[in-house]
Parts: structure tokens; sequence; C-alpha cells
């Protein structure tokens, strides 16, 4: 199972989610649906736009295990 890490990634880089849309150029319910965990899929485009804006690599916003269940340290 993929984990989206994003809310995480802007508390550390002290960014609020409403600066990160105005950054790559996105909506607040569709930047919403992505931190929820909820988006079926994501455009390289954009989630290139969020590495550049978070100045990350996508592994440190998504995250995989096994079985469905999340990591103890990414809950």
């Amino acid at each position: 199972m993929i984990y989206v890490t994003l809310t995480e990634m802007l508390e550390k880089k002290q960014m609020t989610s409403k600066m990160l849309c105005e950054i790559i150029g996105i909506t607040e319910a569709n930047l919403s649906i992505l931190r929820s965990g909820k988006a079926k899929a994501i455009r390289f485009t954009t989630l290139n736009a969020i590495c550049q804006a978070l100045e990350c690599h996508p592994g440190d916003i998504l995250r995989y295990t096994e079985g469905g269940q999340p990591e103890d340290d990414m809950v």
C-alpha cells in the first residue's frame, strides 16, 4: 500500500497547504484529496512541482508498505 506523507513534509518545511497550492498551481481541494490518500493517481508534472517546491524527492512524500498497514513511524 502506498501512503502519502505530504502533511508531514509540509510541517517539516514550515509551509501551509495553501502556500504549496499557490506555488504549484493546483486547487486546495485537489491537494486535500492527495494529502488524504484518496487520490487514485498523481501526474508526474504535479509530483515534480511538489518536489521542487518542498525541495524533496518523491520518496519523501510517498511511502510503500506491504500488508496495507502503515508502519509505526508513519502514523
